[in-house]
């Protein structure tokens, strides 16, 4: 049974920091990309950062430079390390799986969400 479960969400300031945690099962998680997205408030579904198979990081324009995306396969596990935290970043934060790339329309497994609110 597929599985991909985010934790490490929660509540913090603006300007704080948060790392979400991926842990993916019942797939070989060192041939999938990992992906994050997320759905804030009255928003669509966003990506926001990716990791191939081999370790390539891509970030959508508005991290850039807060957020850090790692895998650590011998764990079946992926990170989303989140710094410098803004208001527009509160979301719910899934993680997904795609056996093809990083570019995939459609990722073939996706998690159930953590919740992510950056509040003062």
């Amino acid at each position: 049974q597929v599985q991909l479960v985010e934790s490490g969400g929660g509540l913090v300031q603006p300007g704080g920091s948060l790392r979400l945690s991926c842990l993916a099962s019942g797939f070989s998680f060192d041939d999938y990309a990992i992906g994050w997205f997320r759905q804030g408030p009255g928003k669509g579904r966003e990506g926001v950062s990716c990791i191939s198979k081999d370790g390539k990081t891509f970030y959508t324009a508005d991290v850039k430079g807060r957020f850090t995306i790692s895998r650590d396969n011998a764990k079946n596990a992926a990170y989303l390390q989140m710094n410098g935290l803004i208001h527009d970043d509160t979301a719910v934060y899934v993680c997904a799986a795609d056996q093809s790339s990083c570019s995939s329309r459609y990722f073939d497994y996706s998690g159930q969400g953590t919740q992510v609110t950056v509040s003062s």
